[in-house]
């Protein structure tokens, strides 16, 4: 107990990390593990999040309502991004991953290049509201509101994810569409809005999430490429398509992370990495692959 106490602050950081994580990962893994679409671009696609909150809610002083309209400026973005990239990507089905890999790389070069060109290469910072600026005390520690209303929040978040996709006629409807869009279009279902609707979601999450980053971690020009590294971690150890191991993977990366720097200072970014190698060896399929994962 001594020792969970004197690392509270650490452990919440980690969870808190790994909700944000999940955010960006649950969208890139049900994108590439349902519909086979590889999107590179989804780490921009974060990293836009970050400059609208910038941007919007401000680098010094927030209100809750410029920090809301940055969300909602962000589902927006993310809204029309994801039936942009949808768009983009569909004529590239029937032609392997390679294809959408070099497509989405360079839509995400141009993102890059062009939030630089527009915001500079300077770091910047985000405010987060007034109410959510102070610490409460957690065993005798002081730690970030803000960062409690992200777990709080991002908890939300994976649990509506997880409803939805798991406990609904909707989720069900994707799993159909992946397994079989031929009955599916049979039966008087268009398989194209049921895809414009995945993508949306996937894109609205990241965008959101790098809004919800902004106050936490920043908002710099290598965001986006560092997240996207760490979110193919995530469905690679998770499994494609799965929310669950989404999850668990999102929340065990976060806490390695903040646990390795105490820990294991010399080797703690190694241990990512060196998970990530074990699950490709002994469980290639990840800790909860989907069926649809699997049989591909």
């Amino acid at each position: 107990m001594g020792w969970l106490a004197d690392n509270s602050g650490v452990i919440l950081n980690g969870v808190a990390m790994g909700l944000l994580l999940f955010m960006m990962a649950v969208g890139l893994s049900i994108v590439f593990g349902l519909l086979d679409v590889l999107n590179l671009a989804h780490g921009a696609f974060f990293l836009i999040g970050s400059y609208v909150g910038y941007r919007v809610a401000g680098e010094t002083t927030a209100t809750w309502g410029s920090f809301l309209l940055a969300l909602l400026v962000a589902v927006v973005l993310g809204a029309l991004i994801g039936v942009g990239l949808m768009l983009l990507t569909r004529p590239l089905l029937s032609r392997g991953h390679l294809d959408q890999a070099l497509l989405t790389l360079g839509l995400a070069l141009v993102i890059g290049e062009l939030l630089l060109l527009f915001f500079g290469r300077n770091d910047h910072a985000m405010a987060a509201p007034p109410e959510l600026a102070g610490s409460v005390e957690i065993f005798d520690a002081k730690y970030p509101v803000y960062r409690l209303a992200v777990i709080v929040f991002g908890a939300f978040v994976a649990a509506v994810v997880w409803y939805v996709f798991e406990r609904t006629s909707a989720g069900a409807l994707v799993r159909a569409t992946v397994a079989d869009s031929d009955m599916v279009k049979a039966i008087g279902i268009d398989v194209r809005k049921v895809s414009a609707v995945t993508f949306v979601l996937a894109t609205v999450l990241a965008v959101t999430g790098g809004v919800l980053s902004g106050p936490i971690k920043g908002v710099t020009s290598g965001l986006g490429d560092e997240t996207l590294l760490l979110a193919l971690v995530v469905i690679v150890i998770g499994g494609l398509g799965s929310v669950v191991g989404t999850l668990v993977a999102s929340l065990l990366i976060g806490l390695v992370q903040n646990l390795g720097v105490i820990l294991m200072p010399e080797i703690g970014s190694f241990l990512l990495f060196g998970a990530m190698a074990l699950v490709i060896t002994f469980r290639p399929q990840g800790l909860f692959p989907t069926v649809a994962a699997v049989e591909r």
